[in-house]
């Protein structure tokens, strides 16, 4: 396995970078935020304290090669925006999930288009995939939107998949292919 330890990605506006200790305070703010994590599979954070073990999680995954979990931060203001992670990776099958979310004072920009977009061009020539899938809540219009510019296509609906704080939800399911990423970059 890969160490991602010292993975760095940058875009014309932003870094992705490994989270910091210094993170933490930001951290917390995005995922304590309701508007943030209304579509997520887990309830909002509570408490400032679950940013350090959250860090020390995503940190050591890092190190092992486990998965890829970057801060995005914006270059101009050196402020963290949000995260994107690349998990449950296959190497035998070439396949792996993309997550992500982002401060809601910062929707609306392009900024995890742009976070994608980089990860995505990652893991397709470095890491040599053939296939990055994402589960969504179809709600989250916003979302579902983001996945389908960088040419994700919607391969199913997985009913009532998630059940968080007692509301139940659907999942659907998007991939996109190696092939269809290239056709993309030419365009």
């Amino acid at each position: 396995m890969h160490s991602f330890q010292q993975l760095n990605l940058e875009t014309a506006r932003l870094l992705l970078r490994p989270l910091r200790g210094s993170d933490g305070d930001r951290l917390f703010r995005i995922f304590s935020d309701l508007k943030v994590m209304r579509y997520w599979n887990t309830e909002p954070w509570t408490s400032p304290d679950e940013a350090p073990s959250h860090i020390g999680r995503e940190l050591t995954a890092m190190r092992t090669g486990e998965y890829i979990s970057l801060g995005v931060v914006r270059k101009d203001t050196e402020t963290l925006i949000g995260t994107c992670t690349l998990f449950d990776m296959m190497e035998h099958c070439r396949r792996a999930e993309v997550g992500y979310s982002l401060a809601s004072d910062s929707w609306g920009n392009g900024y995890m288009q742009e976070a994608l977009t980089a990860l995505l061009d990652y893991a397709f020539a470095e890491l040599n995939m053939n296939r990055v899938e994402a589960d969504v809540d179809p709600r989250n219009i916003a979302s579902v939107k983001c996945l389908e510019r960088l040419g994700f296509l919607r391969e199913g609906l997985l009913r009532e998949r998630w059940i968080v704080a007692g509301e139940v939800s659907d999942t659907a399911f998007y991939g996109l292919l190696l092939k269809d990423w290239k056709v993309r970059g030419k365009q």
